[in-house]
């Protein structure tokens, strides 16, 4: 079936609407953590947070596979299969009856959202590449933000006229709606004569040569790092914003305020990347993102939580130097590695992915009555991600020596 699509701007939208599964899974489940706990009889607000850190697990480990595989069969193919583990995931998650059964289910939700969300990176590469693909990655990203901005406020809705379990079906509803739109409107995007032939030495073969290239290494570790940061307010949030300033029903609101944030800093950067550069942008608010949280923690150490607006007004200006980020590094650590799309994006994001659910899963034991230690967090993996800018920048007035 020869099937094509009619704009770069419907691309952008199916793209979009691929990683927006993910977002859906985590975010429209924020304002029923505190209703599953009870139903499942969990009384550790520590373990409530597995829902969301659980699911970042799956989707690490599962790129592995999505991938690779997806270098050699196609996009498409491996998309629909992991769509099919995320429909019998989610069927585990509604019959929960305790923890354990939960985890693995948001274990293996992960594991097959893993292949849209990381087979959509793959095909963006497979049309685009430097600024440009940034510009339109940038673009993606504003769409797939719309997500975390009306999720919660949905799921709320959800929840208190239908119960918390209608919340899986409403995210099996939209993936079959994408899915159908894949199928129906998306070209494949790897031809058959770029595809790698499959062998038992693929993924070997693949990250040897992901190694080759210092960018991707660094920039992978580097979203690792934001990703982390990231994470902890993700998997945290309905515990600060409801727990510590007793906010529950005003919760998703906040949620999707601070989503707005990194909304607006991703549609800007998709308007000027392309004229001061993906390398500048991320040099500058690293730097940003590190001093907005060294400046909270001297301001509020061994203080208690400051008024509600003043940390909104500092995650708002975290989430925003965020938003520059996300894009421009993912697309930095793709830009080398375009003949090997499928097995570097799974590299990618298995790399900063399983580094992330340990920095989230730490810093998060620490918020029990503060948010202080998010903040530290922060400001420690801000300064660590701008020691790798630093040592590109070295290794790179190096070479120019040498030649």
């Amino acid at each position: 079936m020869n099937i094509r699509q009619k704009s770069e701007t419907e691309f952008i939208i199916v793209m979009a609407s691929l990683m927006s599964l993910v977002a859906l899974a985590i975010d429209a489940l924020l304002p029923a953590i505190s209703d599953i706990s009870i139903s499942l009889n969990i009384s550790d607000p520590k373990n409530s947070q597995l829902f969301i850190t659980m699911i970042f697990l799956g989707l690490g480990f599962g790129q592995l596979l999505s991938g690779p595989l997806s270098d050699s069969f196609g996009r498409k193919p491996i998309i629909y299969i992991g769509f099919t583990v995320f429909v019998l995931a989610s069927i585990i998650c509604v019959f929960s009856t305790n923890l354990e059964m939960m985890i693995v289910g948001r274990v293996l939700q992960g594991i097959g959202l893993s292949a849209p969300r990381t087979i959509s990176i793959a095909m963006v590469r497979d049309r685009f590449s430097g600024n440009y693909m940034a510009r339109v990655m940038s673009f993606i990203v504003v769409i797939f933000l719309l997500v975390p901005i009306i999720a919660p406020a949905i799921g709320k809705i959800m929840l208190d006229t239908l119960g918390w379990k209608s919340i899986f079906y409403s995210q099996l509803l939209f993936g079959l709606f994408t899915m159908i739109w894949v199928w129906k409107r998306q070209p494949e995007t790897l031809k058959k004569e770029k595809r790698i032939k499959f062998k038992g030495s693929l993924f070997i073969d693949g990250t040897k040569e992901f190694l080759k290239h210092k960018y991707a290494i660094v920039f992978t570790l580097f979203s690792g790092f934001i990703t982390g940061s990231f994470m902890v307010y993700l998997s945290a949030s309905q515990q600060i914003f409801e727990e510590q300033y007793n906010l529950k029903e005003k919760f998703p609101y906040i949620f999707a305020a601070l989503a707005i944030s990194i909304g607006l800093a991703t549609y800007l950067n998709g308007k000027i990347v392309v004229k001061l550069g993906m390398y500048k942008l991320v040099t500058i608010f690293t730097l940003a993102f590190t001093i907005i949280s060294l400046v909270y923690i001297l301001l509020f150490y061994r203080e208690s939580n400051p008024n509600i607006f003043i940390l909104l007004a500092f995650f708002g200006l975290q989430f925003f130097a965020i938003g520059f980020l996300f894009g421009n590094t993912r697309a930095l650590a793709m830009e080398p590695i375009g003949h090997i799309a499928g097995i570097g994006a799974a590299i990618n994001g298995f790399v900063s992915t399983i580094m992330a659910v340990p920095i989230a899963t730490f810093i998060g034991s620490f918020l029990n009555t503060s948010v202080l230690p998010m903040f530290i967090g922060f400001f420690v993996c801000g300064v660590i991600s701008l020691l790798l800018l630093l040592y590109l920048k070295i290794s790179k007035k190096e070479k120019k020596n040498v030649f």
